[in-house]
């Protein structure tokens, strides 16, 4: 399912018009990535937890060359799934 399937099932499933799905669709997905780039995880109750986590700097090898080289610490977005959403997949 990409956006576009994700807002037309948000609109069969809601009674809306696909204009009033996408602009909810767009603003859902708008606040939980200015929560997380605020530093604050977004819980969904029954479907999950979105996160922020630290990857820790560490050294890697430039492929072609074999050389050594830093590779920075990084904030990279996480998802945990929540009991609700793992029933679903029974």
């Amino acid at each position: 399912m990409n956006k576009s399937d994700l807002i037309d099932a948000v609109a069969d499933s809601a009674d809306l018009s696909k204009m009033a799905a996408a602009r909810a669709v767009d603003a859902t997905l708008a606040a939980i990535g200015k929560a997380l780039a605020a530093g604050d995880s977004v819980a969904l109750a029954g479907f999950g937890t979105f996160q922020v986590k630290t990857r820790p700097a560490r050294t890697g090898r430039n492929p072609k060359t074999g050389e050594a080289l830093a590779i920075a610490e990084s904030k990279i977005p996480a998802f945990k799934s929540g009991k609700g959403l793992k029933d679903l997949l029974k």
